[in-house]
Order: C-alpha cells, then structure tokens, then sequence
C-alpha cells in the first residue's frame, strides 16, 4: 500500500483522488529534439514518492537522471545524453566512449570492458578475422533498445512502475548478445530495481563482461562525502599511494588537475550473496545504495573524477578484476556463453534519508565488515597489465 503525500491508501482511495493515476505518479515516453541528443526516447518515470528517474531507450535503456525530493543524484558531463547516431565508439583510439560518457547508469559490455583492447577471434567461424578490436567499455552502452512494453501493474494494492527492452549487440559473422532489461519502481516507493538477462543468440561459443558505471554528482557528492561498503582488502589501484588527492572513503571537493583514481576492492557479501554499497552526504542527511549480486559481479571498483568541472563519483560492479583483457583471461574471469545460455543480474538502487535510514545502512555494512581505517590504499607491486593497473597482493 503506498504512501503519498503523507496518505497511506489503498488502490480504491487513491483512484477516487484523481481522474487520471499519471497525475501524481506513472510513466511516459517522451524525446529529445534538439542538438546532439536529438531523437533519443526518453521513459520518465514519477513515483510519487519523491522518486523520479529517466530511463535512456535508445542508450540502452541506461539511467540518466535520478532525482531525490527534488535533489539530484546523477552524474553529468559536458557530452549530454548524446544520441548513439552522433558517437564513434571505434574513435580517437577506441576511446570514443568518452564522447557521451554522462548519466547515472552507463552499462559497460556485454563483451568487453574497461580499456580499449585486442584479443583473438578463433571461436568465430571466420577465419580472415584474426583479431577482435575491443572499444572502451565495449559496444553496449550506446546501443538504441528495442521497448518491448511500459506501464504500471497492480497488485491488490500495491503499484509498480515498470518497463523492459532489449538491446542487442551483433556482428554477421561474429557475436549475437542481447540484453533484456527490466526496470521497476513503485509507487510511493525510493528505489528502483533493474534485471537485466544477457544471452547468446548465436551458435558460437561466445565471451561476455559486464560493469555497471554508476556515476553520483553534486550535491550528494560534495567534500566530506563518505564512501560505505563492506571491503575488507584493496586488490589495486591506478596510482601509487603518494600520489593520490583525494582518501577513497572521504571524497575531496572540486580539485585543480585532479588525475582520476580508480581502485578494485574486495568486499564481504552478507548471508544472501548481496553487497550493500553507498555514497553518503551526512552535512545533508542523504545518500544513494547500490546493491548487487557478489556471485555476478565479483569486483567492486570505484571511480573517483574530482577534477573542477568534472567533479563525479562511480561505483562499479564488474564480473572481472582490474586489468587487461589478457589478464582476465588468465584468471579465469571472462564468462563464456554457449548458445541459449543466459546470466542474470539484479540490482536495487535507492535513496538513503535522514540520519535514521543512514545509521541503518551504517549497521548494515559494519556487521559484515569494518571499513579500512586506512584512507590511502598502498601501491606495492608494479602494473601487471599494462599502464592502468598496479597490482596488490590478492586475498582469497
């Protein structure tokens, strides 16, 4: 049963209120029309309850905004929600990812993540295909999703917001991948839940990689703001401990010539397999929870961009540790699918609100894992994969 505007009701009572339920709360389509993003279909989505978020269906049904009573939490660049009509992903050394990197949930894969890279194409029935160019963080997150339905179901009383796509990444006679996306909210409610099902349509034995870009912004980041999470160890980093400008747990405010930090945790899962993460802004008594399967994303990296005009925070589950896509192979990290076969990801993200629901989570995470005490993670080892990695030893 919902709460609105201080109302609990039930179905009945809520429609006898007004003549038409997207009044208060549902789900349109709309489009952008005018410059770079031009053509991009848009599922804006209202709960009510002071969640509102935007669904991207033609960037593969990613996140743009997330706002919570009134408060935005999402990240955006310059770029904007550019349309994947105007993006060369191929570009400017295969970093042409950068050139529309904006928005809460930027969807890395299906077959390739982080780095630009190369690997072999011997499981393809193509043999002048030697090799296989992999772009940053793979072909998926630009890719325009076919919208399979929209809406809002009832059950007895209780209401969810809902739609579901498919975005399909092919090569003639390459890999067949499609992502079918699920995302639901309901009524009254502060979090959104997304599914998302990857699975080979082709014949061949095919790889497959997942990370989930999840990017905060001003003002729930702002100096002072807290990482929370259950890591016990940190695998790597991408810059040696002198050199870091900012703690990992306790963000800095904007930063002249910040070099963006990335490191890859490990965490502690709780006795159902999830992993309880959050940004958290206490000056302002908000926060934003991302929490995932430890079993489908086995790594928990996290970005830090705290550069002036930049000024972004990312967690990042992933299905491999940091390193190059040779480096993953070796370890046994990149996930093969035969045909049919399919892998399943689910995911909650929502607003944390007042110190109550802050001090919740705080317990939530320290009853799986005390939070390093150490602000700056050692540098102890050279790159092992390249020039944006430095390896720490690995705890099992």
């Amino acid at each position: 049963m919902p709460v609105l505007f201080g109302e609990k009701l039930t179905r009945r009572e809520f429609e006898r209120r007004v003549g038409a339920a997207r009044q208060v709360a549902g789900v349109e389509v709309v489009a952008f029309d005018d410059g770079p993003e031009r053509g991009v279909r848009v599922l804006e989505f209202r709960t009510g309850g002071g969640l509102d978020f935007s669904v991207l269906v033609d960037r593969s049904m990613d996140i743009g905004r997330f706002d919570w009573r009134g408060t935005p939490f999402a990240w955006q660049s310059g770029t904007g929600f550019r349309s994947p009509a105007y993006l060369d992903l191929e570009g400017e050394g295969g970093t042409g990812f950068m050139r529309g990197f904006s928005g809460l949930l930027c969807t890395c894969g299906v077959d390739h993540i982080r780095q630009p890279d190369r690997g072999p194409a011997d499981h393809f029935d193509l043999p002048l295909r030697k090799e296989i160019a992999y772009p940053m963080h793979g072909r998926a997150a630009f890719q325009p999703a076919r919208l399979t339905g929209y809406g809002e179901i009832w059950d007895g009383d209780e209401c969810t917001l809902w739609c579901e796509g498919v975005v399909v990444q092919a090569h003639s006679m390459g890999e067949h991948l499609t992502l079918t996306r699920r995302i639901e909210a309901k009524i009254g409610g502060r979090e959104m839940c997304i599914v998302d099902t990857v699975a080979n349509r082709g014949f061949a034995r095919t790889p497959h990689m997942m990370l989930y870009h999840i990017n905060m912004g001003w003002p729930l980041l702002d100096e002072g703001a807290r990482f929370a999470a259950p890591i016990r160890a940190t695998r790597a980093a991408n810059t040696p401990r002198e050199s870091q400008q900012s703690g990992y747990r306790t963000q800095a405010g904007p930063t002249p010539r910040f070099v963006q930090q990335v490191f890859d945790h490990d965490v502690v899962p709780d006795a159902k397999g999830r992993v309880p993460t959050a940004l958290i802004n206490d000056a302002r008594q908000i926060g934003f929870m991302v929490e995932y399967d430890a079993k489908r994303f086995i790594c928990l990296q996290q970005w830090q961009g705290l550069g002036e005009g930049v000024y972004g925070f990312a967690i990042e589950p992933a299905t491999s540790h940091w390193g190059d896509r040779t480096q993953s192979a070796k370890d046994n990290e990149i996930v093969w699918l035969e045909h049919g076969e399919e892998r399943v990801y689910d995911t909650v993200l929502a607003a944390i609100d007042g110190k109550d629901a802050i001090a919740a989570f705080d317990a939530r995470v320290a009853a799986l894992h005390p939070q390093m005490t150490d602000e700056f993670p050692v540098r102890t080892a050279q790159p092992a994969a390249g020039p944006y990695v430095t390896t720490l030893p690995r705890k099992r």
